[in-house]
């Protein structure tokens, strides 16, 4: 193997695809909304997606970085190695990635807004700062002095830019208008990824413990984390079904209880073996895919109740 090839595939490895479906989610979501609002508009959509992937594919590399500096990254860790940890791309040329990505997403974003936006400048520059927010939550994940990824930050800033920012904000820029109801499926797309990123902490607990980085398993213990993933997968449902029941047109909009199987499954999976961090990362996989199924079901039930 040419060490050209076998540095794309770092890199691609690196990238993190499959994290992309789960970070696309909240972008469906409120593609789905607008569509069913009559309000779809393809250039908004192409262009989120853009943006969203760029944004996700940052954060990977800013936390294949950062958690290889800080020691995160140890022999400890259950998961798959990390580029930088394994030696497959160094630091510099990591940190190098992270700015081409991090530009890349500012002028993708910059395009979006223009395009919806068009001169409303009070508008642009609410949501420019909301992507240079965004930018920033990405990179300080686990990168930089103070990562709040390491203060047991991360499920609420997931939350944020999963559910609040990656709903709310693209649905805003369909239509310029918002529902409160609007809240309650964007709150569940961020409880979902939420679920993601519990799992992954807690299939970390032990390396993440030893390298100072205090995630919500390391500080409550695994068994409330087990329980508090019970809790996201719940919540996230009670709220779908009550967005369902204020905007109830056709049992169409019911059709996401097609994803509950789902979620029962991947719950009594976590609950089995949370103590047991090696078996726990095909079920962080399939949460991401539950996650993405929930949307694409919930979406294509609005749509065809209003067909």
């Amino acid at each position: 193997m040419s060490d050209k090839t076998s540095t794309a595939k770092a890199w691609i490895s690196a990238f993190r695809l499959r994290t992309l479906p789960l970070a696309l989610a909240s972008i469906g979501m409120a593609a789905f909304i607008a569509a069913s609002r009559g309000e779809y508009s393809a250039p908004v959509f192409w262009l989120s997606v853009l943006t969203t992937t760029l944004l996700q594919v940052l954060s990977n590399l800013a936390n294949d970085y950062g958690d290889s500096i800080h020691g995160a990254d140890s022999v400890e860790r259950q998961g798959p190695s990390r580029a930088v940890q394994a030696g497959a791309i160094s630091p510099a040329a990591m940190k190098t990635g992270m700015y081409v990505c991090g530009i890349l997403a500012f002028v993708s974003g910059v395009a979006l807004l223009y395009i919806a936006l068009g001169t409303d400048w009070k508008a642009l520059l609410f949501f420019l700062g909301l992507g240079l927010a965004s930018i920033f939550a990405a990179v300080t994940y686990t990168a930089g002095k103070k990562p709040y990824g390491y203060a047991g930050l991360g499920d609420l800033s997931v939350l944020l830019f999963f559910g609040f920012t990656g709903v709310m904000g693209s649905l805003f820029l369909y239509n310029r208008n918002l529902e409160f109801s609007d809240l309650l499926p964007a709150i569940s797309c961020g409880l979902f990824a939420v679920a993601v990123l519990n799992i992954n902490n807690i299939r970390d607990v032990k390396s993440d413990r030893l390298a100072g980085k205090f995630s919500l398993p390391v500080r409550i213990g695994i068994k409330k984390a087990v329980f508090y993933h019970f809790f996201l997968l719940s919540l996230g449902l009670i709220l779908a079904v009550i967005y369902t029941l204020i905007n109830y047109h056709s049992n169409w909009q019911f059709l996401f209880a097609v994803s509950v199987p789902m979620m029962i499954y991947n719950s009594l999976g976590v609950s089995r073996y949370g103590e047991n961090p090696k078996r726990l990362d095909p079920f962080l996989k399939q949460m991401a895919l539950t996650a993405l199924v929930f949307v694409l079901s919930f979406g294509s039930g609005l749509i065809l109740a209003g067909s």
